[in-house]
């Protein structure tokens, strides 16, 4: 019986429950039902023959006769348009729960009877992954893994900012969801890469080009030859000159000599933009030395093809693959000490001047000192170095450069729970 109800419904594309009272009014013929069914002028009056309600009827949405479905709310839809409305829903707008397409109705389209009404399997794929995606966003203990292409699930015990390590590798922060970025919080953090975001590619090119109106302290470009400059601010429209920043009306025809240029306000003028460049020059340091570690991080990742070959040597002069993992070692400690440099510049610039920051700057000091030295010698070094003495070598440099990173760490850490750094955001 149910083997017969399924061909019939492939057949003629109707839900096995209609499909087994058709059999049974036309005394279980399927040959006889195919036939009216086919034959029939109007389908309407075939299912009414048959003393079932048509599933048959005008489409709202486009207006052909058609297979209708929906939902509870009895807002009835083609097949199509089903299909139409929520691919656009799921793939374009990407969302996991979609109301029913008539206008102003609330009712959700449940999970069965959406992927019931979904024809590519793509979008399907998509369907789930939205709803597995509402979940993990609205559990506080559960985050994805940002590594590229990793599809993992993080479950922790406490929703806090801490390390956490995917099965793919990837350490990352919790809280944030950015990579592991001791010794800065997820604050300062969000607040320094806006920042790099919205000033780093301009920074340059303001700092040469530009000055700032001596009124309303406005940015302005001078794009002429004449030094008599007019701020566009509409709350301002100040008249200066570009040479002095004094006004321009004392400078009469003679403005080349600014004889002016000791003018009170025009000093004023002068202070307040250095203090603008002092600012500029300020954040630039910072920036550049994050940028600098931020690269050279990536260009180490070439040691680890290195420190394999010399690996693969040093196995071939007996000795064994635990014996030489201190090379791996060695550059993963290298890996995590520039990232913790990197990091430790977005902390220092939101960092006030004390001595706590004075010994900060000495403990960032040491590391980067000492960093620099074993990139070196694993940069040059590593492939001339005798056998013998390499393992010495490599491991005293990497565990003097453990520690300095602890060191500083462990400040860092006592600074938050003892409440002592201060911070200018």
């Amino acid at each position: 019986m149910n083997r017969t109800i399924e061909e019939v419904a492939e057949i003629v594309d109707l839900p096995t429950t209609v499909c087994r009272l058709l059999l049974h009014h036309y005394k279980w013929n399927k040959e006889s039902l195919l036939e009216r069914f086919y034959e029939a002028a109007d389908p309407n009056t075939f299912f009414s023959d048959a003393n079932i309600v048509s599933p048959f009827g005008t489409c709202e949405i486009c207006y052909n006769s058609a297979l209708l479905t929906g939902l509870l709310c009895n807002h009835k839809f083609c097949l199509s348009c089903w299909d139409a409305y929520l691919t656009t829903k799921i793939m374009e707008e990407g969302r996991p729960h979609v109301a029913c397409p008539e206008h102003n109705c609330p009712i959700i389209v449940d999970d069965e009877r959406a992927l019931s009404l979904i024809r590519s399997d793509v979008v399907r794929s998509r369907y789930r992954h939205l709803m597995i995606n509402s979940f993990v966003e609205c559990h506080q203990l559960l985050r994805w893994c940002p590594a590229a292409d990793c599809g993992r699930v993080v479950m922790v015990q406490q929703a806090e900012a801490l390390r956490v390590r995917c099965t793919c590798s990837m350490v990352f922060c919790f809280l944030c969801g950015h990579e592991w970025h001791e010794p800065v919080n997820c604050k300062l953090l969000k607040l320094w890469l806006k920042k790099c975001s919205d000033d780093s590619e301009t920074s340059n090119w303001i700092s040469a080009n530009t000055k700032e109106c001596p009124k309303c302290q406005v940015t302005i470009e001078k794009d002429g030859g004449c030094n008599h400059m007019t701020c566009k601010n509409a709350a301002c429209k100040m008249e200066f000159c570009w040479m002095c920043l004094g006004p321009w009306e004392p400078h009469g025809s003679s403005w080349y000599s600014c004889n002016r240029y000791d003018d009170t306000l025009a000093k004023q003028a002068r202070d307040a933009q250095e203090r603008s460049r002092a600012a500029l020059q300020r954040y630039l340091h910072y920036y550049n030395r994050f940028m600098n570690h931020q690269q050279s991080l990536k260009l180490e990742n070439k040691l680890y093809a290195t420190a394999k070959t010399k690996m693969e040597q040093m196995q071939q002069a007996n000795m064994s693959w635990i014996e030489v993992q201190f090379l791996r070692k060695a550059v993963d400690v290298l890996s995590e000490c520039r990232r913790t440099l990197m990091y430790t510049y977005a902390f220092a610039f939101y960092l006030q001047k004390d001595n706590q920051s004075e010994i900060f700057e000495d403990n960032q000091r040491d590391l980067e000192h000492a960093t620099e030295q074993l990139s070196e010698f694993l940069e040059r070094d590593l492939v001339n170095e005798n056998l013998v003495s390499l393992k010495q070598k490599v491991q005293d440099k990497f565990r003097y450069v453990e520690q300095r990173r602890a060191v500083l760490l462990k400040h860092c850490a006592e600074g938050f729970e003892r409440d002592f750094w201060r911070f200018t955001a």
